[in-house]
């Protein structure tokens, strides 16, 4: 399945450049860099030399898709898992 803003949440996260466009908490806005790794509740973004670990829940990111297309996504529809996320939600007809 190609990447794209309707599935991206179907996709593997890590790898893919990555901004924190709205957040509960302010100190988290404007946090970028790739996301090096994903938890259920959390995102890991390589920031500065540092990895920084954002909550998905209450937080939107900012996606940058490899073919340059920006996408921005709820951390809500994040929350899970990221090996059931990827099998469980999206566009499939099969499920």
């Amino acid at each position: 399945m190609t990447l794209t803003a309707e599935t991206l949440a179907r996709h593997e996260l890590v790898g893919l450049a990555v901004e924190v466009v709205a957040a509960s908490n302010p100190d988290l806005l404007g946090t970028s860099g790739e996301a090096v790794m994903e938890t259920t509740r959390t995102l890991g973004i390589e920031h500065e030399g540092r990895v920084l670990q954002v909550p998905k829940a209450g937080v939107t990111f900012e996606w940058t898709l490899p073919g340059g297309e920006r996408v921005r996504t709820d951390g809500e529809r994040l929350v899970g898992q990221p090996a059931r996320r990827t099998e469980q939600r999206g566009d499939s007809i099969w499920r």
